[in-house]
């Protein structure tokens, strides 16, 4: 099964892991396990019409799922999802 990784700063959310694998053939289906495992983490990762907030970066094997399929990319057993937050900055 696919592997998720997850940032540091939303450890908290699912055990404290940063890793860890999640069944799912697409990225929409593998996101929709990761909440029944842990449904406090989906006001972070979805907004209030249920859209995936625009910080927030999906990567399979390293390429941004919207240069792929999207949220219905395929997802093999080896594959490896990384979820990323978009950090904002600047200014000193």
């Amino acid at each position: 099964m696919p592997t998720v990784k997850f940032p540091a700063l939303m450890k908290y959310y699912v055990d404290n892991q940063s890793e860890f694998p999640v069944i799912g053939n697409t990225v929409s289906e593998l996101l929709e396990n990761i909440l029944v495992r842990y449904p406090a983490l989906k006001p972070h990762l979805y907004d209030a019409k249920g859209d995936l907030r625009r910080h927030f970066n999906i990567f399979v094997n390293g390429v941004h799922v919207r240069d792929l399929n999207g949220m219905e990319t395929p997802l093999k057993e080896e594959d490896k999802v990384i979820l990323m937050a978009s950090a904002a900055g600047g200014g000193y």
